[in-house]
């Protein structure tokens, strides 16, 4: 339907309406007419449909209420009065995403279906939690309770869902940093505080702050609604009218954020972290940076201008930072927080380096200073420019899978502020301006570099140094609150507080009547798959998949080599050698050339170790690495010239320049143990349960980590320069590679040609090599699956069960169980899939985050047949084992209705039919062997999971004796672990 200016829909009045071709999509303005709400839609043709409301939220204080209030309206609302709705829907849904976000002056709630009449209800659910929420939910922020809540004697401690996060989030440089540095760039209003909630200013936050933050911040007065997609929008209109806005009048929200005042003179300020015991080296650890506040982000093109910009200052070793901070090796790498930062209302530009000397401080800053000199005068080349509108080009026709939340992200701050969203959505008229801006005067962009920092005084200096008592700081701090808290409590008052901890935990066991809460049925799945059509073909004598997708003008290469002849010693530098092998220089190319080339030509080209279990035997697997490109149409023959040099001259002579790549990968790892920890605890403890297991936690676990702290820790780099030559002999090459093409049906024969081009320049030069192994032997893939792939089957591998134990200075664990049980295409499987998500939602979830305090936790079914338990952020570690079994025992006892497993069916149908981009469509078939009629089998198997089938798999597989298991947990000091001779500590 086509909407005009003026015209009236359920409510609401259009303001405008806009197509944005290079988009492909049309975006519809409208404003409530009672209270002023504001409204996006974005019509496209996308059947993953997106709704997100989003309040302006700035709290004045760091006690976190827009964290705690976005926690607290997901646990129940008026319409639906039962216990944590929002966690309820995420099992009677076909969701494609659900989540919400509190930025530090926003708080969003989006979520995304393929289906119109989950998309109701998932609207309806989600208008009643923010306008009409139900009110107190004492897990979800803090609260005061004895540590054994049926021990009244047991001392007193703070608990709460969002405590627990904020402790974990401080335990994290990177986030200190980036926390600090926001609060003292703009020190006079909403940034200057903590609006996720400083750990020690979240017990000060009483029920009635909250309760008044809601009612002033969460009105539609004071919100943005944004729809994306397919469906109609007459019908999203009417809803939320009727069920939300027509209740409220119009109110004049005071919640703008004004201008931070600018300063006369830069500032310096120092902050403290814990100190990382992973750092490559631990005499280097501090970070330091300058950081520049810029203009308003609601001048979308100078603020497109301004993040131009600073990827030409930071992004690549062509930059001029790059080149003086990070080439003289004096950090690890960029600072946590680098470049352009358009979150907040006035963007900041911030550089400088982590993993730094305290005696370079000074040099550093001054390189900072001549950098931005030298950038004034000399500008940026022309092609340097070309490769960043490239950039930008490709990003633009590339198709994501939620392309809708993207844009919803993307929107966020400027809307926030009363910019243009439908403004930032027309980016090529944006790069037309920039090259009019550049054509008339060719010293735009450096004029830009003077006015915003070198005659800048708004400047920031921020240094950080690790103080070796930093975490005892924390925790004593913690006490003396906990102290004052509790210090004044009488008997009567303690004797109360046990009392609603008991309150709480039996709310909390209680099962309760969700029957409120819509819910879609089985029925309304897809009974049967929609097929992905490919095409086999060989190229240069190699198998090719061709699968023709709408691409929108963009060719997706892939290329799959066999590492089965790669010798045992250099398995573990495979991560390495893929991190570098597209860095280093080719051909006659040396690696800033090859860089250049690669922006001004490409997507992006990328190496990756793959792993894969065998669909049919946990003990065959294929090994290999993955190389991965794109490139628009016009561009392929330059792409496939660039892979040829890779595989026939990469340059292995640059010892300092491996250097730097080796820092900043071992920095890197080191930063995302804190984000990922439950990850690694699930990587090694499935290291004894199948060779699969074993070597992704040589590629990608905490083995990977320790491996590359030593690296990084050598004097001397030039052995391991020494080790990529033959590293590249067993990997690259054709003898035992495939390929895959997705590209539009246009395109695909020209695509096709230039692979066939490719392969025959590169052929195959070499002898065949035998396997290492005498125990693997190669077996030929599953019929089904008709892509030739080579599998190593380990004949003697034993499993065997082991407890590991990692000590980190986090003051929370990650912990992890992991069973072995079954392939993808037993029987069983299915059943072990709907058990993991039944499991999660009915028990784990209840006893991990409810009444364990943890962020998260649960169980799920891996593709390598390992069915695996996990918590995150956790303040418990053994206590958390003891609920893995307390799962097992529930299932086995059929705990659970026939409600519970068509609810856990349809959770697993929504990760199933997950949206996948037209760039991904064919890949489970290519990668894993799985064909869509593998897929249809599991498919049919998982609708015919019965009661039965769930305790009788839990029985066989998951009880104590059953499947070989292993336990990993990552955490603080922990004495019962220390006590007991059966954990090995690492």
């Amino acid at each position: 339907m086509l909407y005009k200016p003026g015209q009236q829909i359920h409510g609401f009045t259009v303001t405008q309406v806009t197509a944005v071709p290079d988009l492909c999509l049309t975006a519809v303005k409208l404003t409530h007419d009672n209270t002023a709400a504001q409204y996006l839609h974005v019509a496209r043709d996308d059947s993953n449909n997106l709704f997100s409301v989003q309040f302006r939220t700035t709290p004045m204080d760091s006690t976190g209420v827009p964290h705690i209030l976005e926690h607290t309206v997901l646990c129940g609302s008026v319409k639906y009065p039962c216990r944590d709705p929002f966690f309820k829907m995420l099992n009677r849904s076909l969701s494609t995403f659900m989540n919400a976000f509190t930025a530090s002056d926003y708080t969003m709630y989006p979520f995304s279906t393929q289906n119109g009449k989950d998309f109701q209800n998932l609207l309806s659910v989600y208008l009643d939690a923010v306008f009409f929420p139900s009110g107190p939910e004492l897990q979800e922020g803090w609260r005061l309770e004895n540590e054994d809540p049926t021990d009244p004697t047991s001392p007193l401690v703070f608990k709460g869902v969002v405590f627990n996060e904020m402790k974990g989030a401080f335990s994290d440089n990177e986030s200190i940093y980036a926390q600090q540095l926001q609060n003292r760039l703009y020190p006079d209003h909403t940034y200057a505080v903590v609006s996720g909630g400083e750990p020690l200013a979240i017990p000060d936050l009483t029920w009635d702050q909250l309760r008044s933050f809601h009612a002033t911040h969460y009105h539609p007065s004071n919100a943005r609604f944004f729809t994306y997609g397919d469906l109609p929008l007459e019908q999203h209109l009417q809803q939320i009218h009727e069920e939300a806005l027509s209740q409220f009048q119009r109110i004049k929200p005071n919640t703008a954020v004004p201008p931070q005042p600018r300063w006369e003179q830069p500032r310096e300020h120092h902050v403290t972290c814990g100190p990382d015991p992973l750092a490559p080296d631990p005499t280097r650890q501090n970070t330091l940076c300058m950081s520049y506040l810029l203009g308003d982000i609601t001048d979308t093109f100078e603020a497109f201008t301004l993040s131009l910009l600073s990827s030409l200052m930071v992004s690549g070793p062509n930059s001029p930072f790059y080149k003086a901070l990070i080439e003289p090796k004096m950090g690890t790498d960029f600072s946590s927080v680098v470049g352009y930062d358009g979150s907040t209302r006035q963007a900041s530009f911030t550089i400088g380096l982590q993993g730094m000397a305290e005696s370079d401080i000074e040099k550093v800053k001054s390189i900072i200073c001549h950098t931005v000199d030298d950038i004034i005068a000399h500008g940026f080349e022309e092609e340097r420019i070309e490769a960043q509108l490239h950039k930008i080009e490709v990003q633009m026709k590339h198709q994501s899978a939620n392309f809708g939340l993207a844009l919803a992200s993307y929107i966020a701050p400027c809307w926030n502020h009363e910019g243009d969203p439908v403004q930032l959505l027309q980016i090529g008229d944006n790069v037309a301006r920039l090259r009019r801006c550049l054509k008339d005067n060719p010293r735009y962009l450096q004029d830009k570099v003077r006015v915003y920092f070198k005659e800048n005084s708004h400047r920031l200096t921020l240094s950080m140094s690790p103080d070796e008592s930093y975490f005892v700081k924390r925790a004593e701090a913690e006490e003396l609150k906990l102290k004052q808290a509790t210090e004044g409590l009488s008997e009567s008052d303690k004797e109360e507080t046990y009392q609603k901890g008991l309150q709480l935990l039996s709310t909390q066991s209680q099962s309760q009547d969700v029957s409120c809460l819509p819910a879609l049925k089985i029925s309304d799945i897809e009974p049967i798959i929609p097929a992905t059509p490919v095409q086999m073909g060989r190229a240069g004598g190699l198998p090719v998949q061709y699968c023709e997708q709408p691409t929108n003008g963009v060719v997706y290469f892939r290329a799959l080599c066999s590492l089965n002849t790669l010798p045992e010693d250099l398995k573990i530098y495979v991560p390495l050698f893929c991190n570098v092998i597209t860095k280093l220089g080719c051909g006659d190319l040396d690696y800033r050339q090859q860089a250049q080339f690669m922006e001004l030509k490409t997507g992006g080209m990328s190496v990756y170790p793959h792993v894969v279990s065998d669909i049919e035997d946990l003990d065959a697997y294929e090994q290999g690495i993955l190389l991965s490109s794109s490139c628009l149409d016009r561009n392929l023959p330059d792409m496939f010239q660039l892979w040829m040099r890779i595989f026939d001259s990469p340059h292995f002579d640059d010892v300092e320049r491996l250097r730097v790549l080796v820092m900043s990968a071992a920095q890197e790892l080191s930063n995302g143990i804190a984000y990922s920890g439950h990850m690694y605890a699930m990587v090694r403890a499935a290291r004894t349960l199948s060779p699969v297991g074993d070597l992704q936690e040589t590629f990608g676990g905490m083995d990977q980590v320790a491996f590359m702290k030593r690296i990084a820790e050598q004097p001397d780099l030039t052995d391991v320069l020494r080790k990529l030559p033959r590293l590249k002999r067993h990997l690259i090459g054709t003898e035992s590679m495939r390929c895959s093409l997705n590209a539009t049906p246009q395109a695909m024969p020209a695509a096709s040609e230039q692979l066939e081009k490719f392969l025959g320049g590169v052929g195959t030069r070499r002898k065949d090599r035998k396997p290492v192994r005498p125990n693997v032997i190669e077996v030929a893939a599953h019929a089904g699956s008709d892509v030739s792939r080579k599998l190593v089957s380990e004949l003697n591998f034993k499993p065997f069960q082991m407890k590991t134990f990692f000590r980190l200075p986090f003051p929370v664990n990650y912990v992890s169980e992991c069973i072995r049980t079954v392939p993808f295409t037993h029987r069983d499987y299915a059943s072990l899939c709907v058990l993991a998500r039944l499991m999660t939602a009915k028990y784990l979830h209840g006893e991990i985050r409810e009444k364990g305090g943890a962020y998260g936790g649960g169980a799920r079914m891996d593709h390598g047949g390992l069915f695996a338990f996990y918590s995150y952020r956790d303040p418990r570690s053994v206590q958390t084992l003891s609920v893995f079994r307390g799962g097992v025992d529930w299932a086995k006892a059929g705990h659970f209705t026939q409600q519970d497993i068509d609810e856990a069916k349809l959770s697993v149908f929504s990760s199933v039919d997950a949206p996948v981009a037209p760039s991904d469509k064919g890949m489970t078939r290519f990668l894993s062997g799985v064909s869509d009629g593998l897929k249809q089998a599991h498919r049919e198997r998982l609708f015919a999971v019965s009661r039965k089938d769930l305790t009788d798999v839990t029985s066989r597989y998951l009880s104590q004796g059953q499947g070989t298991r292993s336990i990993a947990i990552l955490g603080p000091e922990n004495e019962t672990l220390k006590k007991d001779p059966s954990w090995v500590a690492k």
